[in-house]
């Protein structure tokens, strides 16, 4: 079995115990690096990578190692050492984070969102073939009721007398009526299925949009790999320079019942140049929205008790005034297609996973801090 690459020397004390755990893990499959890689179907450099500190995994990689190390030894660990991993890496993830590990995670996020819009435009396609064929066949029948009605017209009380006299008309009305009723379900699911596939569409742009914005400070290699990130930031449009006065710096509003979380989002986001406004609950999220003004984004836990997010963000959006506010979601449940869903159909225009990216996190905000900046200049300018 090939031997493991050393732990690198720079590691932070999260990133080292994380790197230790994993590699307690991947010893007891008794395999070589590149045999497991291949087993699983990745890049052998970089699993190496992850089991040497350099680069924090995604949790989906430590789950498949718990997965294969129960396998091999017939018995699967216990919750508590999951949980215990699983501590780790939030803890490595939360003060490791990278462009580079951020451009990842949006690449994941733009596979997904493409995903979900060629799937909805083949739904769409087959739905509209469908609608078409059932279109066609009503207009069939018709001609052939009319056709039947002509040779009856002669007939006293047509209607009554045409099913008692013509089996065959009586069948034909029944499929029309049926048929009508299939056009105008079909109807309801391509008009479903086309706003989906706007959405994520739309989804995809913004994705695109903050990939550039991280790869913009991603791109300077040379520089030491000691050296403290910078922060990332959105540059708004030109516009006149405003006084201090004129300008107040656009608040966000970060909601999560654990106090943990909150402290590490506003330490993550107080290098950006925003008004933080930090809330444990849906309820203190509402308040928050009628005490403050002008929030150029919202990051909203979904895993909240009493009300939680997915409740509160509908509150948000049935309120006029806050209705246009972004909200990102944050979730421990991932790209989960069903929880994303109902994210997305709940009012958020964007996801986080649990544990963050800080990267990720400051680029998703300033993106749309950016966004909210250029429209209350172009406001500005409209009205002078």
């Amino acid at each position: 079995m090939a031997e493991l690459r050393p732990l690198a020397d720079d590691l932070s004390k999260e990133s080292r115990e994380l790197a230790m755990a994993l590699r307690r893990l991947f010893l007891g499959l008794e395999v070589s690096v590149r045999r497991y890689a291949v087993r699983r179907v990745r890049d052998a450099g970089t699993f190496s990578r992850y089991l040497s500190g350099t680069r924090v995994p995604p949790w989906e990689v430590v789950l498949d190692l718990f997965t294969d190390l129960a396998e091999h030894r017939g018995v699967a660990a216990t919750p508590d050492a999951i949980e215990l991993v699983r501590t780790l890496h939030r803890a490595a993830v939360a003060t490791a984070g990278s462009p580079r590990h951020a451009v990842e995670v949006l690449e994941r996020q733009l596979a997904d969102a493409d995903r979900v819009s060629r799937r909805q435009a083949v739904r769409g396609d087959v739905l509209g073939e469908a609608l078409l064929a059932r279109k066609h066949r009503i207009a069939d029948l018709e001609v052939r009721l009319r056709q039947l009605e002509a040779e009856w017209s002669v007939e006293r009380e047509r209607a009554d007398r045409l099913a008692a006299a013509a089996p065959e008309a009586s069948d034909l009305l029944r499929e029309r009526d049926e048929l009508r009723g299939e056009v105008g379900r079909l109807s309801e699911e391509l008009a479903a299925t086309r706003r989906q596939r706007d959405r994520a569409e739309e989804r995809c742009g913004l994705l695109e949009r903050q990939l550039e914005t991280v790869e913009g400070v991603a791109a300077p290699t040379a520089a030491p790999a000691a050296a403290v990130a910078p922060a990332v930031t959105v540059e708004p449009a030109p516009c006149a320079a405003p006084t201090p006065e004129d300008r107040p710096l656009p608040k966000v509003l970060v909601v999560d019942d654990q106090p943990d979380n909150l402290l590490a989002m506003t330490a993550v986001l107080s290098t950006l140049d925003q008004e933080l406004v930090a809330v444990a609950s849906g309820r203190e999220a509402l308040k928050a929205l009628l005490d403050h003004d002008d929030f150029a984004v919202i990051i909203l836990d979904v895993q909240m008790p009493l009300m939680d997010g997915y409740e509160t963000a509908a509150h948000i959006k049935r309120r006029s005034r806050n209705s246009n506010v972004p909200i990102i979601f944050l979730t421990a449940m991932g790209a989960d297609p069903e929880h994303s869903a109902r994210g997305y159909a709940a009012g958020a225009v964007d996801y986080i996973g649990k544990p963050f990216d800080p990267w990720v996190l400051r680029a998703k905000v300033a993106f749309f801090t950016g966004i909210h900046l250029e429209r209350r200049a172009a406001a500005r300018g409209v009205g002078h």
